[in-house]
């Protein structure tokens, strides 16, 4: 079922359950261009070989949650993990949650998982970042010609629909500031207390 959770204001995330909404179930935290859709049905697979239910849901500025405003902070990875996500945990009742994040998403978990009081019990982290590194700055600066003159921008429309230009531009103009290269989470690493997988 698809929903939107209204985090006060007029903020609103869109997100879906698989199977029966649960205070005890797994959280997906998608990419940096991501999306409850761009999961596909990966969410949908976990769950079934686990037997928990699964929360997966966009944040805002993607997919058919709430857009924001642009620039992005440039600690928009903390702050999401630090003021957002337990309010969206809050909003829907999570009691206990196992974190599997994606890239930024993954990048979200940890620091959450550093900062959580009792109500995290597992992390997955896929492709986490948790410093910037030359390599991945050199290929969001290519993306950025696929998504001006390429079919890019056509493809993310399908999932972000009036959002595509606010997911783009806040995940890409982020990255390629100059003073993003000061991002380093690795501080808050030996501040996670629950088991971690990092692929």
């Amino acid at each position: 079922m698809l929903g939107a959770a209204s985090l006060g204001g007029a903020l609103a995330l869109e997100y879906t359950w698989i199977g029966e909404p649960a205070a005890h179930a797994l959280v997906f935290l998608h990419e940096g261009l991501g999306s409850v859709s761009l999961w596909r049905d990966f969410p949908a697979r976990v769950a079934a070989a686990t037997g928990i239910p699964a929360l997966v849901f966009s944040r805002a500025g993607y997919g058919g949650s709430s857009p924001v405003d642009l620039p992005r902070s440039l600690d928009y990875l903390e702050r999401e993990a630090r003021d957002v996500l337990p309010g969206v945990l809050d909003a829907l009742g999570m009691v206990s949650a196992i974190l599997i994040g994606h890239s930024d998403g993954a990048s979200i978990a940890l620091v959450h998982a550093a900062l959580d009081h009792g109500r995290v019990k597992g992390v997955v982290a896929m492709a986490p970042h948790t410093f910037v590194e030359d390599m991945c700055v050199a290929a969001i600066a290519q993306v950025t010609a696929a998504y001006e003159s390429g079919d890019l921008r056509a493809r993310l429309q399908r999932h972000h629909g009036s959002n595509v230009d606010c997911a783009f531009w806040g995940w890409n103009r982020a990255w390629l500031d100059p003073a993003f290269k000061a991002m380093d989470l690795r501080p808050y690493l030996p501040r996670i207390q629950v088991p971690v997988l990092v692929i």
